[in-house]
């Protein structure tokens, strides 16, 4: 991508107002100092001394870390969080972001807040080590009160804003945002809506969803298409130009080292390969910093390749900051851009 295009697009993400619906939760790092290993004298197990807490929004908050460090003029998450402790950091981390509004995010005494609480080893000259993980998540279906409010406030939103994100993250269905009756809503948005945006991710899938502009990996590309595999790009390319089709929506769909297809319904297929490795490297996050380039390159006016040239750039920015779940800023993306033509 020429500079002159590259700055043409990225000029308008300040004026961009974007909504994200799905399951936001809370990314809690304990740094842990192994100098001041201890064992205990109670249980003669190992002590890890926590020498320092971070908080960050994390699952379709790191989708909105990545749209504020691309400047994009105002955010509006779509999602609850319970009346917790977890759930004041949550929302004290949103309130920080610039941008963000808070007007459709609930705290409910109904709910516990998604956390992922993440022990990380830090040691001096190496790089962090994540011990395992500790997860607080939700097991009962989102009671028809709090799925209510959330349905609004996407009738609400949808008129207003110009890309609406879907990320459904929990591993239980109807446990998150993203339940069968939310789903329903965005699907009349969708329907009322033509030429409105609506892209969406799932962990779990996306075949329970309205046909969207869905982004998914190619695993789950193989599934949805009832494939088994998918090992050939040639192959990938034909089931996303033919996903594309059904749907009548735009279809992307990540590769890994291989980079990423997308699909247009009018018979556009394009890939993008990843940019070269410089190191040491830590996907966690990868997929959300594509998912929030794409939006924007989209809503900004972007082709489909171009798109997908800058959600590569982010993701190889992003995959390379070790010890967090980071993000791309536009300066670095440009700058990215320009290394990997070299």
């Amino acid at each position: 991508m020429l500079a002159p295009r590259f700055h043409t697009l990225t000029a308008r993400y300040p004026a961009l107002r974007l909504a994200i619906v799905g399951d936001f939760c809370l990314d809690r790092y304990l740094e842990i100092d192994p100098a001041r290993a201890e064992t205990s004298i109670e249980t003669s197990l190992p002590v890890y001394n926590v020498t320092n807490i971070r908080s960050q929004p994390g699952a379709a908050g790191t989708i909105l870390n990545n749209l504020v460090a691309l400047g994009v003029g105002a955010i509006y998450p779509v999602g609850f969080c319970g009346e917790d402790g977890e759930g004041f950091e949550l929302q004290r981390a949103l309130r920080a972001k610039p941008g963000v509004r808070l007007d459709h995010f609930l705290p409910t005494a109904e709910r516990r807040t998604f956390t992922y609480c993440k022990p990380l080893v830090l040691e001096s000259g190496k790089a962090p080590r994540e011990l395992n993980r500790l997860d607080s998540k939700n097991w009962s279906p989102t009671p028809a009160e709090v799925e209510d409010r959330l349905r609004a406030s996407v009738r609400q939103l949808a008129p207003d804003v110009d890309a609406i994100i879907v990320l459904d993250q929990v591993d239980l269905a109807d446990t998150g945002v993203a339940t069968r009756r939310v789903l329903e809503t965005l699907g009349e948005v969708a329907r009322a809506n033509p030429t409105k945006l609506v892209i969406a991710d799932s962990r779990r899938g996306l075949r329970a969803f309205p046909p969207v502009t869905f982004k998914m990996n190619g695993a789950e590309l193989a599934t949805l298409a009832g494939v088994g595999t998918l090992k050939e790009l040639d192959a990938v390319k034909r089931q996303a130009g033919e996903l594309a089709a059904r749907n009548r929506q735009s279809v992307f769909v990540t590769l890994a080292e291989r980079g990423i297809v997308g699909a247009t319904p009018d018979g556009v297929v394009e890939h993008v390969p990843s940019l070269p490795l410089r190191g040491e490297i830590d996907i966690v996050g990868a997929g959300d910093s594509v998912t929030a380039n794409l939006t924007c390159a989209l809503a900004a006016g972007a082709a489909l390749r171009e798109a997908m040239e800058l959600a590569m750039a982010a993701a190889s920015i992003v995959i390379h900051q070790l010890g967090t779940t980071g993000t791309a800023s536009v300066a670095q993306i440009g700058e990215r851009l320009t290394d990997g033509a070299e």
